[in-house]
């Protein structure tokens, strides 16, 4: 096994429970070092830190996955982390079989993504070490939730930074072209092979039920709405009329179809429009909304597009506030890591100077805990969701 020497002071980081070794915190290394390969750590001194993963490649050079000596290359690791990690998803929602069942360090099994929809997965294998590990993922898998398919969703840029390239591949069974998801008792229509994320955007769901007390009665904007879950749930809550925004023709005839599977299309209205502009031509119109959702894409992929980033965030925001009727609400989350959440807040306050609004901070929330956040790795929270009122 090959083995890693950290330099003098680089094992504090990891021993307060990081998991992450950078190459510039590597002072030497014995044995094979091709990349994926097994390794344990040492501090300078000589002392046992862990055991992980090295990839030459990445300036993420090792992950660890324990802090014991183990066999990272055994079925039988994974399945004892899959099985504590099905344990946790079960005590968090025992009547639910859709849900993130791994989140990557979040679970201990750092570059693993597994989002379980009923009885088909998706998985994405963001790291090289776990690439390599595939089969004895998968075989971990079948072996404890026998899936009718799974999917490996590797078409993520990320990967490249590993030394990998994107691919969607079937791993076992099949996976229909549509497959359907319940979410508080509606129904979701999820395209597996080329959906956004995995499919569906299962860290927000706790978070669609702020609609429950915001809706009722009311007109509301879902902006970036993708599959229309935002939009759907407003409807499903008694808006009074829900209109859904989204570049993507593709992403608004599946929400239209979502609003049909749940009876709530008489009350929504869909358009494929750039959203940028069509807040714009909206206040120009003289429109107003009691409840507006912003829920875009990830603006900033590194900390060298934050200040771009910033300004699209400062953009929409801003048109949105200056849509909103008085007493009205609106939702704007941000699932950018690089995006943190005391810069979003002083962004938001930036926003509502430059539209005369003055806005209330009624509540800050984060991402759906089947996406656990481990308090020594702030890179498992990546997802802000700020809940605002004009007054």
């Amino acid at each position: 096994m090959l083995k890693i020497i950290l330099g003098k002071g680089e094992d504090r980081r990891i021993r307060s429970g990081h998991p992450w070794v950078f190459s510039n915190e590597i002072r030497g290394l014995e044995g094979d070092s091709q990349p994926g390969r097994a390794a344990e750590i040492y501090d300078a001194g000589g002392g046992f830190v862990g055991t992980g993963y090295y990839n030459p490649r990445s300036l993420i050079a090792a992950r660890l996955l324990s802090r014991e000596r183990t066999d990272i290359d055994a079925t039988a690791f994974f399945r004892e982390r899959l099985e504590k990690a099905l344990a946790c998803r079960r005590e968090l929602y025992p009547e639910m079989t859709t849900y993130r069942l791994v989140h990557g360090e979040g679970d201990f099994l750092p570059g693993l993504v597994v989002d379980r929809y009923g009885d088909h997965l998706a998985v994405q294998f963001l790291t090289c070490g776990m690439d390599v590990r595939r089969e004895l993922v998968t075989t971990a898998l079948v072996g404890i939730l026998a899936p009718k398919g799974i999917i490996a969703r590797n078409d993520v840029a990320v990967r490249g930074l590993e030394g990998l390239t994107e691919t969607v591949e079937l791993l076992y069974g099949e996976i229909p072209e549509i497959i359907e998801m319940e979410e508080h008792g509606l129904r979701f229509r999820v395209n597996l092979r080329e959906g956004q994320k995995t499919g569906h955007f299962l860290d927000q769901k706790e978070n669609h039920r702020l609609l429950e007390r915001l809706a009722f009665s009311r007109e509301v904007l879902d902006c970036f709405s993708y599959s229309g879950s935002w939009g759907v749930h407003a409807a499903a809550y008694g808006a009074s009329r829900t209109t859904c925004l989204d570049i993507s023709e593709r992403a608004i005839t599946l929400a239209r179809e979502n609003g049909e599977l749940n009876g709530m299309a008489d009350r929504m209205a869909f358009e494929a429009v750039d959203v940028f502009d069509r807040l714009r031509s909206l206040k120009t119109e003289g429109r107003s909304f009691d409840v507006i959702v912003l829920d875009p894409p990830a603006f900033v992929k590194s900390r060298k597009t934050l200040k771009e980033a910033e300004k699209g965030y400062l953009t929409i925001n801003r048109r949105a506030m200056e849509l909103l009727k008085p007493g009205g609400h609106l939702i704007t989350c941000s699932c950018s890591y690089h995006m943190g959440r005391e810069l979003f807040h002083d962004l938001l306050k930036t926003a509502a100077f430059q539209a005369r609004r003055e806005m209330r901070l009624v509540e800050v929330r984060s991402q759906a805990p089947d996406h656990p956040v481990l308090l020594a790795v702030p890179e498992t929270e990546y997802l802000k969701c700020f809940v605002l009122q004009a007054v």
